[in-house]
């Protein structure tokens, strides 16, 4: 079952809808906890930026009129793709405390594999390196994580890179989505 959202962080917005559908200014964002990819139609007169975030939780959305449902990676439009990689940037930045808690938490996800190995560029060697720096002590930041793993590319990066790779549909097991 999908987890819902409270808040979607704007990707792109459209003034006159999407091509073929209905004349209504819509915005596409992703949802700032779980990550849907969501198409929002706006109230008359508010025009969202990219990055800004909007209420869509029960109640009374003062942005929003309504949901008009999940969309994929591919119903995004180019714009709103390369506002993906920024937008999640800031929210895995945001939420720096839940990813570092993955990271001392992670455990093998099927005899053979570990979850550490379903981020982009981290292999065995890498993930050994993670293991034996989480047992000596818990990591705190992506910071301790990038100084105590000298061989470790950017921890957010990485998580950017997976969720992105989870919302092209690349992905047999979700970590984050």
């Amino acid at each position: 079952m999908t987890q819902k959202d409270e808040y979607i962080r704007v990707l792109d917005f459209l003034e006159r809808g999407r091509a073929g559908q209905k004349d209504e200014p819509v915005a596409h964002g992703i949802g700032a906890e779980n990550f849907n990819l969501l198409e929002v139609v706006m109230r008359d007169e508010v025009r969202p930026k990219g990055g800004q975030e909007l209420y869509i939780g029960e109640g009374q959305r003062d942005e929003v009129k309504y949901i008009k449902g999940r969309i994929s990676f591919d119903d995004l439009t180019s714009t709103g793709q390369k506002e993906l990689d920024y937008v999640l940037k800031a929210l895995v930045d945001e939420k720096e405390e839940k990813f570092v808690k993955f990271f001392n938490e992670a455990t093998p996800v099927t005899p053979r594999r570990h979850a550490f190995e379903l981020l982009p560029g981290v292999g065995t060697k890498l993930m050994q390196n993670l293991l034996d720096e989480r047992e000596k002590e818990e990591f705190e930041s992506f910071k301790d994580i990038k100084e105590r793993v000298s061989t470790m590319p950017e921890p957010s990066k990485l998580v950017v890179d997976r969720i992105i790779k989870e919302l092209k549909g690349e992905a047999k097991q979700k970590l984050f989505t």
